[in-house]
């Protein structure tokens, strides 16, 4: 998913004049790692905490801003084509939350298994999908991620199962995906992710109990964007503690906007599984700068002035690069090539999405098992011609 940043320069320089000067600056002209402070974590039921002096390297750091940079794109591509009717249904944005998906995946292995809800274009990205398969996923179009037949909210990938609409019901799914991995005896967790308007259902509470029981390596993470559809955690929650709401579960209340502050975090979370002690549980304090989706304009529970103080103040991508620029870990120039490359994947991906056909209509029930089902199951193609054996 990401380029070569040497090769980058080198085709830059070879393209623009002007970017000369940049591809003159060698690796040694950069830092290539530094210690940075971050925010510490409030903790629950825990003698230890996430560390607050962490280290980033340069690679990981141009990493990281390409990818948060793919998913604010992709998602601005994705309200402009929902406004043109491009894209129809139900569609909930990520922007603002990318310190999120991109912080969670830097400490977890591909192995690992990841289930959300349907705020899911982003983890579809960092689990292995790619902008064009998301981008004709929202269109509809046989290229896309789920063929088509899924759309915003039911997109899959391997060990990531998938976006689900409804609320709270994935979390006692990702339990059972972490049963599994206990089962098998695996090194293996699953993250479990949810809302704050979601924090409140029975089913969750359940599954706390199930997986601190059977101490189960679950990342239970509760996304806490302030605003459950069109009400704040204040006037939906008697308490907003959500990272206490385990009760017998430990837990850490985690800066969501920084994406360092959530590595650490979910580093500290995976080894805690990863170490027999059971499931843990993470609220991270994020914000969306959309509308719950693409139906609700977010500014009638909400300022305009709110919305901007977050972007000026905690934008993640903005503290990430702040960061990179003053540490010498990049340049300007670098950074803006990344910029346009990533505009350009996200343009073609936008062409492709447009333009791919539609699945045809004998496609429909297919895909219904992950492979051919083992006996002829009744139904699962309404075009198979139906055979009484009595």
């Amino acid at each position: 998913m990401l380029t070569n940043i040497s090769n980058v320069l080198r085709t830059c320089a070879q393209r623009n004049g002007a970017a000369a000067v940049v591809s003159a600056r060698t690796y040694s002209d950069f830092t290539t790692q530094a210690t940075f402070e971050i925010k510490k974590c409030d903790v629950f039921k825990l003698d230890e905490a996430p560390a607050t002096q962490v280290v980033m390297t340069r690679d990981e750091g141009l990493q990281y801003y390409r990818t948060m940079q793919t998913m604010r794109r992709m998602e601005l591509k994705a309200d402009q084509l929902y406004k043109q009717k491009i894209i129809r249904g139900f569609c909930h944005l990520y922007d603002g939350q990318e310190a999120c998906a991109v912080g969670i995946e830097a400490s977890i292995n591909l192995k690992d298994h990841l289930i959300t809800a349907y705020r899911a274009h982003g983890y579809t990205l960092t689990r292995g999908g790619t902008v064009k398969e998301i981008m004709a996923e929202l269109t509809g179009r046989r290229g896309g991620i789920a063929k088509g037949k899924g759309g915003s909210m039911h997109m899959y990938c391997k060990n990531f199962y998938g976006g689900n609409g409804i609320v709270g019901a994935q979390v006692p799914l990702g339990a059972g995906v972490a049963l599994a991995c206990k089962y098998k005896g695996t090194d293996e967790l699953c993250v479990c992710l949810y809302g704050d308007g979601a924090a409140n259902q029975g089913q969750i509470f359940e599954t706390y109990n199930m997986a601190a029981l059977w101490k189960l390596p679950l990342i239970f993470i509760c996304e806490n964007n302030r605003y459950g559809m069109g009400t704040s955690v204040e006037r939906a929650a008697a308490s907003t503690d959500y990272f206490k709401r385990g009760e017998f579960i430990p837990g850490l209340r985690v800066d969501g906007m920084d994406i360092l502050c959530v590595r650490e975090a979910t580093r500290f979370a995976a080894d805690h599984c990863r170490s027999g002690k059971g499931p843990i549980l993470m609220e991270l304090q994020t914000y969306r700068y959309h509308g719950h989706s693409m139906s609700d304009p977010g500014v009638s529970y909400r300022t305009r002035e709110e919305i901007q103080e977050v972007r000026s103040k905690s934008d993640p991508i903005s503290l990430l690069k702040d960061r990179l620029l003053s540490n010498n870990m990049a340049s300007v120039e670098e950074l803006k090539e990344i910029d346009v490359e990533v505009r350009k994947e996200i343009e073609d991906a936008a062409q492709f999405a447009t333009t791919d056909p539609e699945p045809p209509l004998d496609e429909l029930c297919n895909h219904i098992f992950s492979n051919s089902p083992p006996v002829e199951v009744r139904g699962t193609n309404p075009w198979t011609k139906l055979k009484s054996l009595s």
